[in-house]
């Protein structure tokens, strides 16, 4: 607007209504002390959820490989998160820094942008002043000001101070973008990706909760349906697929990359009175099982990198093949490992010195194994899952103390969602073993995952228990060096 109604002078000035009281009264009746803190709590709550994720994150990455579907997302957000990370920290200790000084005052600072069409119609920004009032340049809620150039924008024409203060209260709007609909805000978060007719999250789209809740991935009416991966502060990550907004689980590509293992015991040697050797010559894995469905890339002609024996169970029985199984496995280059069948109606401190009499540990050797399977009318009548997970941890203490290294828990999927979050100090202390016969991973931390008790492997009669490690070769040869028998 024009400064004066006759003449050419209005120097980037211009009338717009102006209510600032709420951003005036945002921080009303609160000292600089606790808003400084609240923003650092605010910042390190922040840091401790980042922080979280990146570990869950890159426990994926070491145990996964570029080959593996969704990989380059899970590094992708990776990236993104460490920057979250590093950025959270530095403005912790920066802003610690600054507390140690002493006390701090508010001071309100506030800065205005213009928005105008230039020649072309197309719209353009530039930092403005508020002009404290003079002589009628402030009139009801109306306000001058002014641009940091001073001068009227190309294509602008200027108009009287008396018309621009009356279209500015009673005429005045509030400029807004163009509604982007692939961006769904609601109380919870935002979605941002395609969506149906209707609006709804449809195909490809990415959904980032307030709480930091994130997923990435597919979606069907709303919903998450496919493949996707989701993570959260204090949860883990979640990656594989979705059917009607439930995880179901990550699905594996079985190739000769990956790292396959057998476990045996005595019925490998047959049952009943026909015994059969074991050709070690010959050893592949040639099927994976019939219980779920799998997909395979390529021929089912796997090698075996580690080999379990079973040496004792309970307090008394022994394998009669152990001794030999062990010594021939060890001698035909493969990695080895021994296992205890653990009972419940004997007591765990004699069923480890059992084990540890009449079981090999040598060094190089992969950690024992305690192989926990009860049913729940055993768990039920030995005293219930605090006395089980008791006697557990009593036969854990005791092989560790004398073999020098954690034993892993074998244990399957439903002992783990209905038993083990009773027992956070073994799910977080010790390596875990999973037998899960279903088409997807187990959803737990885990070293080895029994994936079928009815494989078959050339050179041994009968069905064979067949385990894959999670990871591949670079994981698997950093656990031979740090987690084996020293």
């Amino acid at each position: 607007m024009n400064r004066w109604a006759l003449i050419p002078s209005c120097q980037g000035r211009l009338a717009a209504c102006y209510n600032n009281s709420i951003s005036r009264n945002h921080y009303l009746g609160k000292d600089a002390d606790s808003i400084f803190k609240e923003k650092v709590d605010s910042l390190d709550s922040l840091y401790r959820d980042s922080k979280w994720k990146v570990g869950e994150l890159n426990y994926y990455i070491h145990s996964h490989s570029v080959q593996d579907i969704g990989y380059n997302s899970i590094c992708a957000y990776t990236q993104h998160e460490l920057e979250l990370r590093d950025s959270a920290k530095k403005l912790i200790d920066s802003l610690k820094h600054v507390q140690k000084k002493g006390h701090f005052k508010l001071k309100r600072s506030i800065s205005y942008q213009a928005y105008y069409r230039d020649e072309n119609g197309k719209w353009k920004s530039q930092a403005c002043k508020l002009i404290k009032a003079k002589n009628g340049e402030t009139v009801q809620e109306s306000h001058t000001f002014q641009l940091s150039s001073e001068t009227t924008p190309e294509g602008v024409k200027a108009i009287s101070p008396q018309l621009a203060v009356s279209l500015a209260t009673a005429h005045g709007v509030t400029l807004r973008r163009s509604i982007d609909y692939t961006l769904l805000p609601d109380s919870l978060g935002y979605y941002r990706g395609t969506t149906d007719s209707i609006y709804q999250p449809n195909g490809h789209g990415c959904w980032q909760g307030y709480d930091g809740t994130y997923y990435e991935g597919y979606w069907k009416n709303g919903k998450r349906e496919g493949f996707g991966f989701s993570i959260a502060p204090k949860k883990p990550l979640r990656i594989g697929e979705w059917k009607n907004d439930r995880y179901k689980g990550e699905r594996l590509v079985y190739t000769s990359e990956r790292i396959y293992g057998i476990d045996l015991s005595k019925y490998q040697h047959g049952k009943g009175r026909k015994k059969y050797a074991i050709n070690w010559n010959r050893l592949r894995i040639t099927h994976l099982g019939r219980l779920s469905k799998k997909t395979v890339s390529g021929t089912v002609n796997f090698p075996i990198r580690f080999i379990y024996v079973k040496s004792t169970e309970g307090k008394s029985l022994l394998n009669p093949y152990y001794k030999k199984d062990y010594r021939d496995a060890k001698a035909h280059g493969y990695k080895v490992g021994t296992y205890h069948f653990f009972t419940t109606i004997t007591p765990a401190a004699e069923q480890a010195r059992h084990f540890l009499k009449h079981s090999i540990i040598r060094k190089g050797d992969f950690p024992p194994v305690l192989d926990v399977e009860p049913l729940p009318s055993q768990i039920k009548k030995m005293g219930g899952s605090g006395v089980l997970f008791a006697r557990i941890r009593t036969w854990l203490r005791i092989v560790e103390r004398a073999t020098g290294v954690k034993p892993i828990l074998y244990i399957s999927q439903t002992f783990v969602n209905r038993y083990l979050t009773r027992a956070p100090d073994l799910k977080h202390n010790y390596q875990v073993w999973i037998a899960r016969y279903g088409e997807y991973k187990p959803d737990i931390r885990l070293v080895y995952w029994q994936l079928c008790p009815d494989g078959r492997v050339a050179g041994i009669h009968g069905e064979v228990d067949i385990n894959v490690f999670n990871g591949y070769d670079d994981a698997f040869q950093s656990f031979v060096k740090n987690k084996t028998v020293k």
